[in-house]
């Protein structure tokens, strides 16, 4: 019989079909994981309840830890939990930066207009600039300038 050790162990290698560096488990997805008689269970959230990519993500599970693990695999959505930004892990948030993304701050439930407008450049560490959209490449990002290194980059929006 598997572990629960076993079962996370495998889940890190789900990655986010969005940001490729980063895995379901950095991401704050995964909310529950069990075992039983007819095979693992896992239940996730995605990060925005209309993302396009929740059945390629829940696809990606299944396939990933059934390989490994010779089990069938169950993954559900879980609706009782809504994913915010602050379930990213710290090693998200430095992977983000490394792939050229700000990390967004974290919250205490309240977001403000200074969080999207006051944001690190991710290639630089400069202060100094300025956002160009709400949106990003995703629902979840939005478009910045840095004017000291003149380059555009996408912050992931802090989300409550």
């Amino acid at each position: 019989m598997n572990t629960i050790k076993d079962i996370y162990d495998s889940l890190e290698k789900v990655m986010d079909p969005e940001i490729p560096v980063l895995n379901v488990l950095e991401m704050g997805m995964i909310t529950e994981v069990a075992q039983d008689e007819k095979g693992i269970h896992i239940k996730m959230i995605p990060t925005f309840s209309a993302c396009p990519a929740i059945s390629v993500i829940k696809q990606q599970i299944s396939n990933t830890v059934s390989k490994d693990l010779q089990l069938p695999v169950e993954v559900t959505v879980d609706t009782a939990i809504q994913w915010n930004s602050n379930r990213l892990t710290e090693t998200a948030k430095e992977k983000l930066q490394g792939f050229g993304i700000a990390a967004p701050p974290v919250h205490r439930g309240e977001i403000d207009t200074d969080m999207l407008l006051h944001v690190t450049c991710p290639h630089c560490g400069s202060e100094n600039t300025f956002m160009r959209s709400p949106f990003g490449a995703t629902l979840c990002r939005a478009t910045h300038f840095c004017r000291q290194c003149g380059m555009m980059f996408e912050q992931f929006k802090p989300l409550t």
